[in-house]
């Protein structure tokens, strides 16, 4: 079955940086566009990030640009989030996932969450 294991999380200071790694299985990874999301306490989950299954093209919510590098590695069915200059509205629990292009947006593929991995920042 779809499996997502994210990893990486921890607690920073503001200002400080976090990488993050998924690794996807139960599903024909290649194929997919791969996404990180976040949700903080109270509040719905976020997308953050996707990357293609094609080019490696890759799409970022305004408010992580410049900070946030998603990439991936087929080979190994993994994804994963460099994370840079973090603050503490970056504070959330961060999951991977696949993505379906949608018009001009994305459909998430699979209704199975991973635990996903603490981000927590401090100031």
């Amino acid at each position: 079955q779809v499996q997502f294991v994210e990893s990486g999380g921890g607690l920073v200071q503001l200002g400080g940086s976090l990488r993050l790694s998924c690794a996807a299985s139960g599903f024909s990874f290649g194929a997919y566009a791969m996404s990180w999301h976040r949700q903080a306490p109270g509040k719905e989950r976020e997308l953050v990030a996707v990357i293609s299954s094609t080019d490696g093209s890759t799409n970022y919510a305004d408010f992580v640009k410049g900070r946030f590098t998603i990439s991936r590695d087929n080979a190994k069915n993994t994804v994963s989030l460099q994370m840079i200059s973090l603050k503490p509205e970056d504070t959330a629990v961060y999951y991977c996932n696949a993505e379906i292009p949608y018009g001009s947006t994305w459909y998430t593929a699979w209704d199975y969450w991973g635990q996903g991995t603490q981000v927590t920042v401090s100031s």
